[in-house]
C-alpha cells in the first residue's frame, strides 16, 4: 500500500501558508480530516465529523474551504463514485492510485501501476492521472 504520512497541527498551518491561504481553526480542521484520514472523505462526511466538534460550522464553511484549498492546489478532487467528490492531498510525494472495495466501501491508496505513465505519448502534457481499482478488500474478503 502507498505510504501515509501523518500531520501534526503546525505542519498542516505551514501548508496552508506555503499556498497562500489564510490560516483559521475550520480550514485546519478540515485539512486535517483529509490529510490525516485515509478515507478520502466526501464534503458531507467532513460536514457530519467536524460539526461535533465545530458546533457553529456551517456547510458553507465547509464547501467554501475545501473550494478554496482545491483551487490554491493543496488538495485534489477525486470522483471515484459518479457524482460524489472525495478529497485527497494533491502533492503526496509519490503518485498513488486508489482501490475501491465494492463491498464496505473503503478507498485505499495503493502503489501506482508499473509502466503507467510510459503509455502516453510524448506529446501529450499530463495534468492528473487517476487509477481507480475496484474489488474487495481483504477484510470484506474474509467475513464471506
Amino acid at each position: 500500500m502507498a505510504e501515509h504520512k501523518e500531520y501534526s497541527m503546525p505542519q498542516l498551518a505551514e501548508m496552508l501558508q506555503h499556498y497562500g491561504i489564510r490560516v483559521s481553526a475550520q480550514r485546519i480542521a478540515v485539512l486535517e480530516d483529509i490529510a490525516n484520514c485515509r478515507k478520502h472523505p466526501s464534503a458531507e462526511e467532513i460536514y457530519t465529523k467536524l460539526s461535533k466538534s465545530f458546533h457553529s460550522l456551517s456547510r458553507t464553511t465547509v464547501y467554501n474551504s475545501l473550494h478554496t484549498l482545491t483551487e490554491k492546489g493543496l488538495l485534489r478532487e477525486l470522483e471515484i463514485e459518479s457524482g460524489c467528490i472525495r478529497y485527497d492531498i494533491a502533492h503526496q510525494s509519490s503518485p498513488h492510485s486508489h482501490f475501491v472495495c465494492q463491498k464496505c466501501g473503503r478507498i485505499t491508496d495503493m502503489p501506482m501501476p508499473d509502466g503507467i505513465q510510459g503509455t502516453i505519448p510524448p506529446d501529450y502534457s499530463i495534468e492528473c492521472v487517476d487509477v481507480f481499482i475496484k474489488g474487495i478488500c481483504p477484510e470484506c474478503s474474509r467475513q464471506k
